[in-house]
């Protein structure tokens, strides 16, 4: 077993005043080998992204460094000048960011930024400082290097910014790379490109890798050891193979058993009640005690020590020294129940046929047309009442376009939208705003979608008010009252600012709102792509419970297959505009038939450590919809086609009563 690189021995991080500090790093010990993958796993809150910046030095400035050492070999990094920190920081640690859009400059091109942490940490002379660049976005996978060098964030993908980010992390030749959360906002094609990548980086250079994270999935994928984080503190330590098959600590086997899928279909999730607990307080027993199913009463008043259970395996927690056997068991598959999902009423509640929405590119002082991008180009789809249909696909495939163009938030350019028996795109001015209660819309951040000036109450009453829904405010206040108990929040809630919430408490006003207008359909767009694990959880139970108690119909737009596996009823493959494959849940996530589904579901890391899966790798990124390729849209990253595919566009073909497909390979 080879030394470590990092060792991490009772680090403490204080935030805010020192009356009442924020312990958010409060007695860490971790320890990093050369060239391993070490995953610091749990939920926002826990501290997790909080110890990275104190081993890098960039604390707020209300943070300090109560007690500890951070030794990378044999440098104590607390004890550096910082003057000498700049070397370290960004020279032998590299950092990724968790969201590239704002660490990158965007007044800079990507060139000048790679080359200045060329200058401060390679040592290069000018002359060779452009060639170093190049070379640097060569080896992060980014095609035509010498064309991208001078061109600015704005004009790269999201997955093309991560691995800039990459490339400025590597400048320095890091023996420890950072990476905080580098592929929670990215589709799972894109995330499955930046980890094969890290990987391949981590096997030339010999780095080690510190991957925070509260994906289990990616966490299978790459991690060689396993922290797990929580209040502050690490509750337990194992290897990848070690905690797949048998966590040790109730918190990890919750989150486990937190995870959405098709075996868990028909089921309620498990949920870990609560939330975690403020650190600006005086602990006196188990930190995860008040959330925990296997607590007992030395849990309150007697603190956990921690205690090896192997070379590489540790744990926090009063169980494992009383012997206890745990109760809860993960590796029990949960029987799947019986449901409805190929049952499909013959009248739908929402017939969507040849939808377009094209947004005109205009130039010139006369600002003329001089083309269209097709976000939407042609989509047709059906949702039956009490049904979810599942929208899937990579960002700015149209999937978001074709909610709001559902829902006239974007007027289509063409096609038809007919709800309920009314034709849609032919409702304006009274008539739309009327029928809106009918159609409503979960965004996926719930605090851009929120005035932060307004009362909750007052947000979730604002559409009852312009619906005229309720004779008075003392009967609008009682239905208000009544939706926070029905999405799980105290009626005090109603008082309270949006920033007094988490950002699943969020979520659930916003669903309150949707339901304040009593609608039939609700389109869901990533509502759960932001959340912890056991966050998601509630959210999903929330959604579900509803759609059975009011039978809602959903259009729920996600990247997320685990979340297409539990609760959609119908899944709709798209891309570049176009859906490229539809069909139950079953049919679709189990025989996938388009090569495009077939990559797509082949990305998706997977918890289960018994799995052998082929991933298909797609290289590249989607084109512009402003310039379609000819014939299938997906040809040119396609690893199955053939020269016809660059003739025509495919026809869709019929495979069965609820199976289409559009592949030129099954014509």
């Amino acid at each position: 077993m080879s030394d470590p690189l990092l060792r991490i021995k009772n680090l403490k991080t204080w935030l805010g005043s020192k009356d009442n500090p924020v312990k958010a790093v409060d007695g860490v010990d971790l320890e990093i080998r050369k060239g391993e993958t070490f995953a610091l796993l749990g939920e926002s809150g826990c501290g997790k992204s909080m110890t990275a910046l104190t081993m890098m030095r960039l604390l707020p400035t209300s943070g300090r460094i109560l007690d500890g050492s951070v030794m990378l070999g044999d440098t104590d990094i607390l004890s550096l000048p910082e003057a000498s920190m700049r070397s370290e920081r960004g020279g032998r640690m590299g950092m990724i960011f968790q969201e590239p859009n704002t660490s990158l400059n965007p007044v800079l091109t990507i060139g000048d930024q790679i080359a200045e942490s060329v200058k401060v940490h390679a040592g290069a002379v000018k002359s060779e400082i452009n060639s170093i660049v190049v070379d640097l976005l060569k080896a992060v996978g980014i095609p035509d290097p010498e064309r991208r060098v001078r061109e600015y964030p704005h004009q790269l993908s999201g997955g093309m910014k991560q691995r800039v980010m990459i490339a400025i992390a590597l400048a320095g030749k890091p023996e420890l790379l950072i990476a905080d959360e580098p592929t929670t906002a990215l589709d799972v094609t894109i995330q499955a490109q930046v980890l094969r990548l890290l990987k391949d980086l981590q096997q030339e250079t010999g780095m080690a890798i510190m991957l925070i994270t509260h994906d289990l999935g990616v966490v299978s994928e790459v991690a060689d050891r396993i922290a797990v984080m929580y209040a502050g503190q690490i509750i337990e330590v194992a290897t990848r193979e070690e905690f797949f098959n048998d966590p040790k600590h109730p918190y990890s086997r919750k989150l486990f058993e937190s995870l959405p899928g098709k075996a868990r279909r028909g089921q309620p999730l498990a949920v870990i009640e609560g939330t975690v607990p403020a650190l600006n307080q005086e602990f006196k027993g188990c930190r995860f005690a008040d959330r925990c199913e296997e607590v007992m009463d030395m849990c309150h008043n007697q603190i956990p020590v921690w205690s090896e259970i192997g070379e590489a395996q540790g744990i926090r927690c009063h169980l494992h020294n009383m012997d206890v056997v745990p109760v809860a068991n993960i590796r029990k598959p949960v029987v799947q129940q019986p449901e409805e999902i190929n049952k499909k009423p013959s009248t739908p509640l929402l017939s969507v046929d040849d939808l377009k929405v094209h947004f005109p590119i205009q130039k010139g002082v006369l600002r003329r047309t001089v083309g269209h991008v097709k976000a939407v180009d042609g989509v047709s789809m059906d949702i039956t009442t009490g049904h979810t249909l599942a929208l899937v696909g990579e960002s700015g495939c149209g999937k978001t376009t074709v909610g709001k163009g559902i829902l006239q938030l974007i007027r289509p350019t063409a096609g038809s939208a007919i709800f309920d028996g009314n034709e849609l795109t032919e409702l304006k001015g009274e008539a739309l705003r009327k029928r809106r209660s009918d159609m409503q819309i979960i965004f996926q951040d719930p605090m851009a979608s929120m005035n932060p000036r307004m009362l909750v109450g007052d947000i979730i009453a604002e559409g009852m008010q312009a619906q005229r829904i309720g004779n008075n405010r003392q009967e609008r206040s009682e239905r208000v009252n009544d939706l926070l108990s029905k999405v799980g929040l105290s009626v005090d809630a109603a008082k309270r600012y949006p920033h007094e919430f988490s950002g699943g408490q969020r979520q659930r006003i916003c669903v309150a709102r949707a339901l304040a207008v009593e609608p039939m359909l609700i389109v869901c767009d990533e509502p759960t792509s932001a959340l912890d694990v056991s966050v998601q959880a509630q959210i999903l139970n929330l959604l579900k419970q509803l759609q059975d108690d009011l039978d809602l119909s959903y259009l729920f737009i996600t990247h997320d297959i685990s979340v297409v596996a539990y609760l959609a009823h119908e899944v709709a493959v798209m891309y570049l505009g176009r859906i490229v494959e539809r069909g139950t849940v079953q049919e679709v996530l189990e025989s996938p038939q388009h090569p495009y589904t077939k990559a797509l579901l082949s990305a998706v890391p997977v918890v289960d450590q018994d799995s052998k899966r082929q991933v298909i790798h797609l290289e590249g990124d989607m084109p512009s919809p402003a310039d379609p390729p000819a014939g299938c849209h997906f040809h040119p990253r396609c690893p199955e086609a053939v020269p016809e595919c660059q003739q025509a566009y495919p026809q869709q073909v019929q495979l069965s009563d609820t199976r289409t497909v559009s592949c030129i390979k099954l014509s």
